[in-house]
């Protein structure tokens, strides 16, 4: 079990490190690397724990694995925070409503749709 959260937070680390040099966030600008791994985790975690909750997932740690390390490593709701407090410092009313808005509605968005797959999927 420890090994399956180890080895999944790793993984997660190294994802959200290479998303994070692919696209640099600059203060004012839009986050787009937090925004994508927050919605890559919760395609993720949806998924699969859809699926572990439902008895069908064959991998016994799948659940530890993938969302308690892999998700927990990739996902990142401070840095969302920070980045949104960095926007309310400089003014950025808008821009700040905006991320808030697309990051809480893309999250819960991918989660409706990957539960809703995991529970088709045989």
């Amino acid at each position: 079990m420890l090994a399956a959260i180890f080895a999944g937070g790793f993984c997660g680390t190294v994802v959200r490190a290479l998303v994070g040099e692919a696209l640099p966030y600059q203060t004012g600008e839009w986050p787009w690397a937090t925004l994508v791994v927050n919605v890559a985790g919760a395609l993720v975690l949806g998924y699969v724990i859809t699926r572990v909750e439902a008895g069908r997932e064959p991998f016994r740690h799948a659940g530890r694995l993938l969302g308690t390390g892999f998700c927990a490593a990739l996902t990142t709701f401070s840095t969302l925070q920070l980045e949104l407090l960095e926007m309310l410092d400089d003014d950025r009313y808008a821009l700040a409503a905006a991320y808030a808005l697309v990051s809480i509605a893309a999250g819960l968005l991918a989660v409706v749709l990957t539960t809703r797959l995991a529970e088709d999927v045989r």
